[in-house]
């Protein structure tokens, strides 16, 4: 079996040991689903649209999923084009440099112009500045996907 494949087994175990101990009770599982579900959708926009980023959303909605619904997970997972973006980021290989410099710029954009329209209390403007470079660094971390490494293996 190739590392590839062994990877993908590990990820369904573990969503399977995730789902068999967790305490979540109906209205939550039903909750992430719906919110995963909500997640699909903007990450299916976010391939249309080049102003969206597709993976952050993808990789949302695989967290959801995990923590909700088996069968929603390995869906996700055995897709052939959404599970491509969370194998590549869950495998160590990173997100396309187009997604990292979408998602910098949305960050920036929403955080600039909430800390400097809307928020009057300095302490948080400075919060919100924090975190905003905290994710940027984090981003900026993450390995880039390079175009040959598009593909499972």
């Amino acid at each position: 079996m190739n590392n590839g494949m062994q990877s993908l087994r590990r990820e369904q175990d573990h969503a399977h040991l995730i789902l068999e101990h967790s305490p979540l009770g109906s209205g939550m599982r039903a909750l992430l689903v719906a919110i995963g579900t909500l997640s699909v959708f903007l990450g299916i926009i976010g391939i249309v649209l080049p102003l969206v980023p597709t993976t952050p959303f993808l990789l949302l909605a695989a967290a959801c999923y995990a923590r909700s619904s088996e069968k929603c997970y390995q869906w996700l997972l055995n897709h052939k084009w959404f599970g491509e973006y969370i194998y590549n980021y869950r495998a160590g290989k990173g997100i396309p440099l187009k997604v990292k410099v979408t998602m910098i710029g949305f960050i920036w954009l929403t955080i600039g112009t909430t800390a400097g329209f809307t928020i009057d209390i300095v302490w948080v403007q400075i919060m919100l500045v924090c975190i905003a470079t905290g994710v940027t660094a984090q981003l900026c971390y993450l390995p880039t996907l390079k175009r040959e490494k598009l593909t499972r293996g």
